[in-house]
Formats: structure tokens, sequence, C-alpha cells
């Protein structure tokens, strides 16, 4: 892939996507092993080799399709290294949700997003168990496509869009791992008829299909978790606003790249009734 420069969010987006897919590839390689080895890192958190030899992965094509933009991934990150950024940058999942890759469940991802000023402006998340890749730049799209397959062309892309909030109730994303009981707290003061259980940044993507309405997460999670995601669904009409109705920012860098609380809304408009 030829050098990039960060100024087309939507070019952006596809060179994500195609990174993701050749990344999907080397997960599914590690996932298809009779065993999976992991280990438990200082925050306690598992990491496999998918993680490390995915990152490798992905660290190696941006510096080369991106020369200057500075990428903070999470196996780097856990080791102490995150290059110095100036507002523009890139985050980098290599596998979220290595709970549900261990435990041989299909919603893990590989994420990218890229943040410029604060804001995610472009990202991809793929299911490689799935064969299912979101992207998102100023527009944001669906296709389908196999682990280290080429990038589908245009025309098999579908175009995304949130939907309003329905009259009769929302429908919730909950973290199947890690819900907590802020989370249960803010969920019962709401309208939900109706209530998901999913991993890893797939949430972000369901909001971002029109098939659900509020994601609510007020346990610890980093910024390479939900920056893609987080482009994905703002470019398909969503939001990410703080408890107290102000954006999620990104380049968080006095807390380590660590998140707040945060909901995400499919209709902007709903975010007044919370």
């Amino acid at each position: 892939m030829a050098a990039q420069t960060p100024d087309d969010p939507d070019a952006l987006a596809r060179l994500f996507a195609e990174l993701c897919l050749g990344a999907g590839a080397i997960v599914m390689e590690v996932f298809g092993r009779p065993a999976i080895e992991t280990r438990i890192k200082d925050d306690s958190s598992p990491v496999s080799e998918a993680d490390e030899r995915a990152e490798i992965f992905l660290l190696d094509r941006l510096a080369h399709s991106l020369p200057r933009l500075p990428a903070i991934a999470e196996e780097s990150a856990a080791h102490g290294f995150t290059p110095s950024q100036t507002g523009r940058f890139a985050l980098v999942d290599p596998l979220d949700g290595t709970r549900e890759f261990i435990e041989r469940r299909a919603e893990f991802t590989v994420n990218i997003g890229y943040v410029e000023d604060g804001r995610p402006m472009a990202g991809a998340v793929y299911a490689p168990a799935l064969g299912a890749l979101w992207f998102g730049g100023v527009k944001s799209y669906f296709a389908k496509a196999a682990p280290g397959a080429a990038l589908p062309p245009a025309e098999d892309w579908r175009e995304l869009h949130t939907r309003p909030r329905p009259r009769e109730g929302a429908t919730a994303l909950v973290s199947r791992s890690h819900c907590d009981p802020l989370t249960e707290a803010f969920l019962a003061r709401q309208n939900i008829r109706q209530r998901i259980d999913a991993g890893s940044s797939l949430k972000f993507c369901r909001l971002a299909e029109g098939v659900a309405d509020i994601y609510p997460r007020f346990g610890p999670t980093m910024e390479w978790d939900t920056a893609a995601g987080d482009a994905v669904l703002r470019a398909a009409g969503g939001v990410t606003l703080t408890p107290e109705g102000r954006p999620l920012l990104y380049g968080k860098t006095a807390d380590n790249y660590r998140n707040g609380p945060f909901i995400s809304y499919g209709d902007p408009a709903s975010a007044t009734l919370c």
C-alpha cells in the first residue's frame, strides 16, 4: 500500500478496513488451534499470541502507509510504549474481546481508529469469525469479507444509518463480560423494551446499523477499545457522550488513554431523555 495522509476520513476508513482484514487472518489462524495459550497482564486482562502477532502486523502496515502518524496500540502500551502525539494519531486494538476469543465465542474484533483534535474521525471494526466488517469516515458502511481477503468493491457495501429511538421503548446493548451496578442503575431509569448482551466493539456497530438504540458503559475502558467503533457510530449519525452530556474525547494522555463512563446513542435526540 502506498503512503497516505490523514486528510480524507473515508480513504483512511478504507485503509483501516483493508488492514483489519489482513490482521483477521492472523487472528483466525490462532483461533483455529486446538488450544489457545494465554497469559494475564499486569491489569489482570488476558492476552494471547493473536493479540501480539496482529498488533505487530498492524503497526508495521500503518508505519508504511502513514509514516508520520503516531499509532498507540494496546499491547505496546501495556509495555509502557505510547509514542508522543499532538492531536492526530491512530488507536489500535488488535483483538478486542480477548475473553470471547479464548472462550470460543465469535464476538471478537480487530479495531483501528483515527483521532483528530480529540474526536474519532475514521475507523474500522472487523469481526473475523463472523466475516463482518464495519468502517466509517464521513459515511459508515458494512460489508461481508473473509479473513485475509481484499476489501470488497463499493457496490457490495451497505451504507449505515442509526434509527430514531422507538416510542415503545429502546433496545439496549450491554457488555457481556463487564456489566456493573452503575450500568444496571442507569438502565433501570430508562424505558428499555429489549436488552441484548454483546461483546467487544460490536455494540457500537449494532447502533450504527440501526438495530439497537443505546449502549451505556460505566466500567473502565481504554481509548483503543472504543475509538474505531465510536467513529463508525458517529459517521452513521450516532453520538457518544459522557454522563454529563459532553462528547467523549480522545487523547487523554494524563489518564494513560483511559476512558471515563460514557453512553452511546443511535439517536442523538434521545440523549435528552436520560
